[in-house]
């Protein structure tokens, strides 16, 4: 299956999930999350500001900020990505794409987890995401821990990676666990 056939699949299946049944799994995945060693030993996270349809970060926020954790957010800047750190009373601007970017001026120049968002996922780690290769390009240069918080829905192999994909170190999910 071609990516753009995948990516739109995808979306179409966030969309229509139940909310209940989204709220459930995501209070499942987070507690895999919450209890993980990545996510204990992390003092910096990277993390967006999700879209309606996708996994909800804001209980990342709260926990991230409830336990002293540096938390930034990233901004798509020429192609690249460019993480800034947040706090609970920070202001968000819609970019071109509609995502929440922050209005902060103070970069993170280090990062010890990353939670990669994604559309689509391989058993093995690797992802399709929307198609601008902003995190293909990032992960590149990250020496940190990659994390993706998936749901069972999003899985798919009927695709091969390109050569400039990079595998995510660790799924969470409510259906298996990439180790």
């Amino acid at each position: 299956m071609e990516k753009p056939v995948i990516r739109e699949h995808m979306i179409q299946t966030l969309k229509q999930m139940p909310i209940k049944q989204k709220q459930q799994k995501e209070t499942l995945i987070l507690q895999l999350l919450f209890s993980s060693q990545i996510w204990q030993t992390a003092e910096s996270v990277g993390v967006i500001r999700s879209l309606p349809f996708e996994f909800d970060t804001a209980a990342i926020f709260a926990k991230g900020f409830e336990q002293n954790k540096r938390i930034a957010v990233p901004k798509a800047q020429q192609k690249k990505l460019q993480f800034y750190h947040v706090e609970p009373t920070t202001r968000y601007e819609a970019s071109a794409f509609g995502v929440e970017e922050p209005i902060s001026e103070q970069e993170a120049h280090h990062l010890d987890l990353l939670i990669v968002p994604g559309l689509a996922f391989s058993k093995n780690g690797y992802r399709i995401g929307f198609g601008g290769g902003y995190y293909d390009r990032f992960l590149s240069a990250f020496d940190g821990k990659t994390v993706s918080l998936v749901f069972g829905e999003q899985f798919n192999d009927q695709w091969t990676p390109d050569v400039f994909d990079i595998p995510i170190d660790k799924i969470y999910t409510d259906s298996l666990i990439r180790t």
